[in-house]
């Protein structure tokens, strides 16, 4: 039995869709019983838990061959991640509890890195979890390329993409969320000890000129990349609702200064960029 969290998203979804592709045994797990009603016609067994439940966490995560975790996301966090540090360790003490055959976490490019960024939620749930007596893999994906459906809107109304990625023609590690569920799923069936390290990308890094261009291609008309200066930025994240955008705003500084990368050989994914783009745009 492999036990899946995070199936209402893309990644969950397409690590529980993967496996269920190989003949395996998938428990999703859920927050709303009602969203687990369509895991279930597709044979899976559904667990209802939330992840500040740790009664909950523990019976979801039991029994399992393989349990995949994904952290909920928090663009927004409060000073120092105290609602990230606490889910962590709800997931941790529920899988010292449950004692799962191994575990694969959702981690991200650039974990390693020691300067302050909102990518350190996912440092913290590495050295967190890294305490574990289990075998654990951490995938560290790239920059997710299905990040550009914001992009989308404005590419068809004026045909300007506003980008915080800097220069516009500096190559970006990236990636398919596709590839992510799959090479989960597959690293899942894997058999290790201990603690590894696996990161991975596209075949292509991407600019964002590359975007433009692969959105001028599928709409059929010019589009453009414009810069946002980084000066600008912390005034408009909070004028979209953001009460803490520094996270955020060191984020995008590390990908654009460089120190947010890969720290070995990442693996390569197999979706393109313009696959992904043209998928979005058929939602």
């Amino acid at each position: 039995m492999y036990t899946v969290m995070g199936v209402t998203g893309q990644v969950g979804a397409e690590v529980a869709r993967n496996l269920l592709a190989a003949n395996k045994r998938v428990r999703v797990v859920v927050r709303d019983a009602e969203k687990g009603k369509a895991w279930a016609a597709k044979g899976c067994e559904v667990a209802v838990a939330d992840a500040n439940d740790i009664s909950a966490l523990i019976p979801a995560f039991s029994a399992s061959t393989g349990v995949f975790i994904l952290l909920p996301a928090n663009f927004d966090p409060s000073e120092g991640f105290p609602e990230t540090r606490q889910i962590i360790e709800n997931l941790r003490v529920a899988l010292e509890t449950a004692k799962p055959e191994k575990v694969l976490c959702i981690s991200t490019i650039g974990a390693q890195a020691h300067q302050p960024n909102l990518l350190n939620q996912l440092q913290i749930l590495e050295q967190s979890f890294g305490m574990l007596n289990l075998p654990i893999t951490f995938l560290r994906p790239a920059w997710f390329m299905e990040n550009s459906l914001w992009d989308i809107e404005p590419a068809k109304n004026n045909g300007v993409i506003l980008s915080f990625l800097q220069p516009l023609d500096k190559p970006v590690p990236m990636i398919a969320t596709a590839d992510v569920g799959r090479v989960s799923a597959e690293l899942l069936q894997e058999d290790w000890c201990g603690k590894r390290i696996v990161e991975l990308e596209s075949e292509q890094q991407v600019t964002p000129n590359d975007i433009a261009a692969a959105f001028s291609e599928l709409l059929d008309k010019p589009v453009k990349m414009e810069v946002v200066p980084s000066h600008a930025w912390e005034t408009l994240f909070r004028s979209q609702g953001m009460s803490n955008p520094n996270p955020r705003i060191q984020m995008l500084h590390g990908f654009n200064e460089g120190w947010i990368h890969f720290e070995g050989i990442p693996r390569k994914g197999s979706v393109g960029l313009k696959e992904v783009l043209s998928a979005l745009l058929s939602r």
